[in-house]
């Protein structure tokens, strides 16, 4: 199980750097969520199931939803019907 646990914190870290290296903010929300998920994978794993239906819920769940809602008010994410608009 400690080899689990050193996986996950790896994939941690890694979520971690590579959020701040990436430069569309689509990438970074989908980073962000993925993070979100190892981290209630990980609190299962410390035996708190309650952070961890809060942390999937939360952190994956809700806060990546208003990520993405707040792209597509600020049209940073390119819609079917923008998109066939500039076809035209």
């Amino acid at each position: 199980m400690n080899i689990f646990t050193g996986i996950l914190l790896g994939f941690l870290v890694i979520c971690a750097i590579s959020v701040t290296f990436s430069r569309k903010l689509l990438n970074s929300i989908l980073i962000f969520m993925s993070y979100s998920l190892i981290m209630s994978i990980i609190w299962m794993l410390l035996e708190s199931p309650d952070l961890a239906i809060t942390e999937a819920a939360v952190g994956a769940g809700v806060t990546s939803v208003l990520f993405f809602v707040t792209l597509k008010k600020i049209h940073a994410m390119v819609g079917e019907d923008e998109s066939d608009e500039e076809k035209r």
